[in-house]
């Protein structure tokens, strides 16, 4: 007998039965045999030593693609968990999962681990590799399974076996030679040795078992696995960068907001990081006004009722925070705008001449996010988005979404961000419409995305309940991505809410509604850009833009014209007069990432000059007062009031 393969560019090749597909790729080159770790039939995974059972679609996954990643830091968790076993004898394991860029295992010790023990455990691995150990599949029943791991004293393992396998239900055992096995579905590397070395042992954390407090405490120990050494020093210098760029830190050095136990995942915004926060809306007050955009306002509590009839409470209830009046009344803090808009649009007679009509506001919502997900500006509780919706006719959608991909990418450009790409994330399994309706919907964008001469990437079940989206992933100076900006095209809200618009026939027909940000919420984006720049801003978003700060005593009065003038012709200026050093002013506004520093002494004043320092700079550009504002007036001009 033989089996049929059909390969992602198009060919078709016959094999006898049996064939692995390691054997595949060794009859295709040498060096791809050496590059696989796992193949995929028909989508699903095959390790490369296990004989294929039927013909199909097949693909060979290299070390170095997402899925072969996935695969190595699979290994490199179960290595993790074979060297810790056989320095702490007696350490249950219990789960073992692929993280973004790494892995991590969670262990059941009496004894505490260190971050001390990371050198050995990291030998042994080492060890493991170089041992290169068959790695082998076995397929077992779930009473023999249970009886193995409570044997050997795994009761996390027999534990899981015995609640989550169903009778008959076959378990698959992969085994390090005779040396260590563990339960899982696999695909693994035809040995410990084809892994390589390139991985690091990274912190140490608390978990709980099957992550509830009131279950047994664990450890968990993450780790990082590349498909060489090259990728992993790369991703090490990444961590140290953005280590170093982390607006968490630079938010406290610079002054700009802090968060305290108190309110958590709200923000106490200071009066610098309001300066940013005003600029930034400012801006995008501008460019949405350019658009044609209306700009409104929405009530922040609204009735369980409302909700009721928008979707949210039954899909969305778990984010929401609610209140009880003393009448009796069960409120809840917004955790999105797009109900009350509708609101608004039903709020007199619309015709299709209205349409399309574009309201967008900076609104702040609430939702609720566990504290343990909580991560400074990037995941809060209380957040503000740059909010707009679109009504418009079925026919217009294409044309609308296209020209807010050209507005998100202007905007992400003013700021420094580079589009990597943009993501159309498809129906997901909790949904409403039907399967026509997702069908149309998704085409509907993905038409638009390419009217904009873009070709999205699809993210698979990735959509909201109540549409498809297409989401704007932004690269920034140190290559991490971000989502940053979504649109969608809803039919599904505009007929639970009611809104109607008059067609041309005088018939009444629902609206499309396009959910639509370009910053996403104000926060996460703040976060953002102060990790992009480094804290270091252009001119024209610095909170402070320039200091002028004194020499000597002699140029006080001068220090204060210079801000005067500074100020009257529109920079954000502070004055340092302090008796200190000039050198130790300059360091200490170098910490508040202070982007001009103007100097000023005795010679500066008899002469009406300042000497501007700029920020990571060691010279001086001595030059005229009024030809330094003028060219520091330029310089902090927004980008879009240039254009």
């Amino acid at each position: 007998m033989s089996i049929s393969l059909k390969f992602p560019d198009g060919a078709e090749r016959a094999y006898d039965d049996g064939v692995t597909p390691l054997a595949v790729a060794e009859g295709i080159s040498k060096s791809l045999a050496k590059k696989v770790v796992a193949a995929k039939i028909d989508g699903a995974w095959w390790d490369l030593t296990r004989p294929i059972e039927n013909s199909g679609k097949f693909e060979l996954v290299t070390r170095d693609s997402a899925d072969g990643l996935e695969v190595l830091r699979h290994d490199a968790a179960h290595v993790l968990a074979q060297a810790v076993q056989e320095l702490f004898p007696g350490t249950q394991v219990t789960f073992g999962p692929v993280t973004e860029d790494g892995f991590y295992y969670d262990f059941a010790r009496d004894e505490p681990f260190s971050t001390d023990d990371f050198d050995k455990i990291e030998k042994r691995m080492r060890e493991i590799v170089d041992a290169d150990l068959p790695i082998i599949r076995k397929v077992w029943d779930k009473e023999a399974a249970i009886v193995h791991f409570k044997s050997i004293g795994e009761i996390y393992k027999a534990e899981t076996i015995d609640e989550v396998i169903k009778p008959g239900e076959p378990i698959t055992i992969y085994s390090h030679g005779d040396k260590w096995g563990d339960l899982c579905r696999g695909p693994h590397l035809p040995s410990t040795g084809r892994l390589g070395k390139a991985f690091k042992l990274m912190k140490l954390a608390g978990a709980y078992w099957r992550g509830d407090q009131n279950n047994a405490q664990l450890q968990r120990i993450y780790g990082t696995a590349w498909a060489d050494e090259k990728q992993l020093d790369e991703h090490l210098k990444r961590l140290e960068e953005a280590e170093k760029r982390d607006h968490r830190k630079l938010g406290r050095q610079m002054d700009l907001f802090h968060m305290q136990e108190e309110g958590r995942g709200m923000v106490f915004w200071h009066e610098k990081g309001l300066t940013l926060w005003r600029t930034i809306e400012s801006y995008m007050r501008r460019r949405l006004d350019a658009a044609g955009y209306g700009e409104v306002r929405t009530p922040q509590v609204l009735d369980r009722v409302f909700w009721e009839k928008s979707g949210h409470w039954d899909n969305y209830r778990a984010n929401m925070f609610v209140c009880e009046t003393v009448e009796g009344e069960e409120l809840s803090l917004k955790p999105m705008n797009c109900p009350g808009h509708v609101q608004i649009f039903k709020f007199g007679q619309k015709s299709y001449r209205d349409l399309p009509l574009r309201m967008g506001e900076f609104g702040a919502c609430h939702r609720y996010e566990p504290s343990g997900a909580l991560h400074g500006l990037m995941r809060v509780r209380a957040f503000t988005q740059d909010d707009a919706h679109i009504f418009c006719c079925e026919d217009q959608i294409e044309d609308e979404v296209a020209a807010f991909v050209e507005l998100a990418n202007s905007v992400h450009e003013d700021f420094g961000l580079e589009r990597d790409h943009i993501a159309l994330g498809t129906r997901p399994e909790k949904r409403a419409g039907t399967e026509d309706f997702w069908d149309k919907t998704e085409t509907q964008l993905l038409n638009a995305a390419r009217k904009a001469g873009v070709e999205p990437v699809i993210a698979e079940g990735d959509g909201a309940f109540y549409a498809p989206k297409l989401d704007f992933q932004i690269k920034d100076a140190i290559g991490r991505i971000w989502t940053c900006g979504t649109i969608q095209n809803d039919y599904v809200l505009p007929e639970r809410l009611g809104a109607e618009y008059v067609g041309e026939d005088g018939a009444k027909h629902r609206p499309v509604m396009l959910h639509r940000a370009i910053l996403g919420s104000m926060e996460r984006f703040i976060g953002v850009i102060i990790e992009n720049f480094a804290g270091a801003f252009p001119l024209w978003l610095a909170p402070v833009q320039v200091v002028v700060a004194t020499i000597t005593s002699d140029a006080d009065a001068y220090a204060h014209e210079v801000v005067a003038a500074m100020r009257k012709a529109g920079l954000r200026v502070e004055i340092d007069l302090r008796n200190e050093k000039v050198g130790y002013k300059v360091r200490e506004h170098s910490l508040q990432k202070t982007p001009v520093i103007a100097v000023v002494g005795r010679k500066e004043a008899e002469e009406r000059k300042v000497a501007l320092r700029r920020l990571g700079s060691q010279e001086q550009n001595v030059l005229g007062l009024d030809d330094a504002i003028a060219a520091l007036t330029d310089e902090a001009t927004p980008p879009d009031l240039k254009r």
